[in-house]
């Protein structure tokens, strides 16, 4: 079975703190963000779960609503596909 994943636009200094600097980044390889390059990271299956983790209060959390999958990063939202 091949692993979900997905995808968001965050810009090159969001990607490279995500998979760096944020709390999940200290986790295990399959729990942490990837910075893909370009200003994009992508989240396995696991690396989402651990990032959905995080409190509203922190940079990096996820939000599931009617507006779609989204992670925030101060008062900006990116939102995520999911790529095959």
């Amino acid at each position: 079975m091949r692993d979900e994943r997905w995808r968001a636009q965050v810009g090159e200094r969001n990607a490279a703190w995500l998979a760096r600097e944020c709390r999940t980044a200290l986790l295990a390889r399959e729990y942490r963000p990837v910075d893909a390059g370009n200003g994009t990271v992508e989240f396995g299956r696991r690396a989402l779960g651990a990032i959905r983790e995080l409190g509203e209060e922190e940079d990096g959390y996820i939000t599931d609503d009617a507006e779609g999958l989204r992670i925030w990063i101060g008062d900006d939202a990116y939102e995520l596909e999911r790529i095959d």
